[in-house]
């Protein structure tokens, strides 16, 4: 059996003249601490809006646990087990924060296992809801509105939606963006638990590098569209064309 759990094969995106990916080829294995880099303007969330299906890509391939992903919707994508968070986090505001966890987990995580009864099931819901903001440590948040929350509470909350939904794979998408050092640790923190107590596999995006160094067991870097280099931390951090695609020449 196969260890890689996401496969991208000469993907290719072109918005009228312009190519924004240009061949690209990723492999994230099952279980694995991912990091993607790059400058702005690289490419990456094209990459990440290709696989989770939010476009749709011109060339190439994308197969997830053995199935090649072509034509399928973003929230059938999200049943096969991919799920991501956003740059922006954006909650039902007018919900509290256990209600915004309870849509994802109701939809996503139920499914083929209902209840006899509606009571069991919503019971079953807050249960579940409830597990996952303890994990994050927003137990204590459960019934506050979500237009209240601070920005690192906004992020766990984006990535507490991302694992309501039972992920192989969690994309997280610059979690840590504008977030102080010590919460960044925190942020960290959560998703070392998750790969390593959870066994789910997780993708980085991030600008802050300190973060994508600690965290990642091999980084890709993109550059105009077109993968340039991909190694260790320790290594990829030395690549003259990483050096050249962040500093020039």
């Amino acid at each position: 059996m196969s260890d890689v759990l996401l496969q991208c094969s000469g993907v290719v995106k072109t918005f009228g003249g312009f190519t924004a990916l240009d061949q690209v080829s990723v492999d994230v294995k099952k279980g694995e601490r991912f990091g993607l880099i790059g400058p702005n303007g690289s490419g990456k969330t094209t990459l990440i809006n290709c696989i989770s299906g939010a476009l749709k890509n011109d060339g190439g391939t994308i197969t997830f646990d053995g199935t090649d992903m072509a034509g399928m919707a973003p929230h059938q994508r999200t049943r096969l087990g991919i799920c991501r968070s956003f740059q922006i986090p954006r909650p039902f505001t007018s919900m509290t924060v256990l209600e915004n966890l309870a849509i994802p987990f109701e939809y996503v995580a139920l499914r083929g296992h209902r209840h006899a009864s509606p009571d069991a099931e919503a019971k079953a819901v807050r249960e579940g809801a409830m597990a996952i903001l303890t994990e994050m440590g927003m137990a204590d948040k459960a019934s506050a509105p979500s237009s209240g929350l601070t920005q690192i509470e906004l992020r766990k909350l984006e990535l507490a939606r991302a694992m309501a939904a039972k992920p192989k794979l969690l994309i997280s998408d610059e979690a840590m963006a504008g977030l102080s050092n010590s919460e960044v640790d925190e942020i960290l923190d959560i998703l070392f638990r998750l790969n390593e107590q959870h066994g789910i596999t997780i993708v980085m995006i991030e600008h802050i590098m300190r973060a994508v160094m600690r965290f990642s067991q091999r980084v890709v870097c993109l550059d105009a569209g077109k993968k340039i280099a991909e190694a260790t931390p320790d290594l990829i951090v030395k690549d003259p064309n990483v050096e050249r695609a962040y500093l020039g020449e």
